[in-house]
């Protein structure tokens, strides 16, 4: 046999030999690797994991401080609910109180009332009584003397019934007084607030000062002119002074005139929007002003006598009205004022059948005097009841004119209707201004009069000083003397203080007594 035959298998046989061992160190080389790879990753895996733990356990955290805080906040807001419920609660508990008190006031007062009035029952009970019991002794009396003749006894029976018939017309006397008064003062009342409630009317303030408005700042230097030539030329045409302050997009005329104010507003209006200002133009436009303010002035009049439906008046006259549309007193425009004075006149006139024409006629025009210019000496009465006798009124509207504020006697019924008409036109609420400084000094003077009686404790002035509250002490004031009390304080009222309307004095007399169970 031939070995060369065989050798290759050998040489594959001796290859496997070789081979087996190498790939077995392979496979032993290959899973020590694969284990120490397994091993990284879990440990790889095991700090991932902790990484993510942590993490989580973070955004735990982070939503848990969210939750926290809003939980905070929501209980915060729950809290301001509360204390706003528990405020609301409490100042419905105050209102509570505050009716029971005033109900508890009441139920005093209306036992007061009973206690009079059950105390007066009493009175005319027993008096009536007494004079029963006198009836019936002086009947007895008669009855016992046997040997009265016929005459005596019928002459002593008339006498008796004399006094009784007497006693009976003094009561029926002094109800029919009383019921006069009450009628009288009712109807009084009736008639007043009648003609007030319908001659309602619109009133107008005016002031000292007027502000014309300006389209921009740049516009004052065109007003003020140069080296101020158109400021000099202004106020020596109108007499009413120009300011030029720091006041933005605006100036302000200043002067005690009112028509001249007027005037010379409506000329600066028409410059500001003309734009052409200057020294030949401010003459053109407050000759132009003037001439449209007397047409103003005459429209007012004319009017005011259409809406009283009065004939015209004399045109000089006519100009002393229109001028009215202007003037004020105590912030009450005086026309508007004479308008409403003319209805009241007039409409209390015609309830009590005196001619409302010539009573309107007569309101209207109690004021003509403060249309006239300055320089005429006297008082507006006195120089408004000149012009109208100058200018042919009758002699009742001179007298109502002059007599409304008591400077000459009254002559008629319409002076005294006039007179009425202004007072109540003048103390009506919100018709006129009155200084801070004035009304405060009449309240102080109100409460000093007060204050000054024995047995005053404190005295309030209210309701813009037409009511004087007096509190009185109760065991030196019983209720009859402050009876008496609260008309002597009005009586110094009248006789110390000017005002206009009525003031009311209210004595309060109140005695407490507390006592603690213990």
């Amino acid at each position: 046999m031939d070995l060369t035959q065989f050798l290759p298998i050998i040489a594959v046989i001796m290859g496997f030999g070789i081979a087996i061992p190498l790939v077995s160190y392979s496979f032993k080389q290959n899973a020590k690797n694969a284990g120490m790879l397994a091993e990284q990753i879990l440990a790889t895996a095991e700090k991932d994991a902790v990484a993510i733990k942590k993490e989580k356990e973070l955004e735990a955290r982070d939503e848990s401080m969210q939750i926290i805080k809003k939980a905070e906040e929501d209980a915060q807001l729950k809290l301001v609910e509360v204390r706003e419920s528990q405020k609301n609660i409490s100042n419905r508990e105050n209102k509570l109180d505050n009716k029971s008190e005033a109900l508890d006031r009441k139920e005093v007062e209306i036992r007061k009332v009973e206690a009079q009035v059950s105390q007066s029952l009493n009175e005319a009970e027993a008096e009536k009584q007494r004079l029963g019991d006198i009836v019936k002794q002086e009947n007895e009396k008669l009855e016992r003397i046997a040997r009265m003749t016929q005459e005596e006894a019928k002459s002593t029976l008339i006498e008796n019934l004399k006094e009784v018939a007497q006693a009976e017309a003094a009561q029926v006397a002094k109800q029919i007084r009383e019921a006069a008064v009450s009628t009288a003062t009712k109807e009084a009342n009736k008639i007043v607030i009648s003609a007030i409630q319908r001659s309602a009317a619109d009133h107008t303030a005016e002031s000292t000062v007027s502000v014309v408005e300006l389209p921009s700042d740049q516009m004052k230097g065109r007003v003020i002119g140069r080296e101020g030539r158109n400021i000099r030329t202004f106020e020596q045409l109108t007499g009413v002074e120009l300011i030029v302050d720091d006041t933005p997009e605006a100036v302000v005329l200043s002067g005690f005139d009112p028509v001249r104010r007027e005037i010379a507003r409506v000329a600066l209006t028409n410059l500001v929007q003309d734009g052409r200002i200057h020294p030949a133009r401010i003459e053109e436009m407050i000759t132009k002003a003037t001439a449209d303010v007397d047409e103003e002035m005459r429209v007012a009049a004319e009017e005011a006598l259409a809406e009283l439906h009065l004939p015209a008046f004399h045109a000089q006259i006519m100009k002393l009205i229109g001028r009215l549309k202007y003037r004020t007193s105590y912030g009450q425009n005086i026309l508007k004022h004479s308008i409403e004075v003319g209805w009241l006149t007039g409409l209390m006139a015609a309830e009590l059948g005196i001619d409302g024409v010539l009573a309107r006629r007569a309101g209207f025009l109690h004021d003509l005097g403060k249309a006239i210019d300055r320089n005429t000496d006297g008082t507006h009465a006195l120089i408004g009841g000149e012009y109208a006798r100058k200018y042919g009124e009758p002699d009742a509207v001179v007298n109502a004119i002059e007599s409304h504020h008591e400077e000459v006697p009254m002559t008629g019924p319409i002076s005294a209707l006039v007179q009425s008409a202004d007072s109540i036109s003048g103390s009506r609420r919100g018709a006129r201004g009155d200084t801070l400084e004035s009304y405060i000094k009449r309240l102080r003077n109100l409460e000093g009069i007060a204050t000054g009686f024995e047995g005053v404790s404190k005295s309030y002035a209210i309701q813009a000083g037409r009511e004087v509250r007096v509190m009185v002490e109760s065991d030196k004031i019983d209720d009859n003397k402050a009876q008496s009390l609260s008309m002597d304080i009005a009586g110094r009222i009248e006789a110390e203080m000017t005002y206009p309307g009525q003031i009311k004095v209210v004595v309060i007399r109140e005695s407490r007594s507390t006592a603690l169970a213990k």
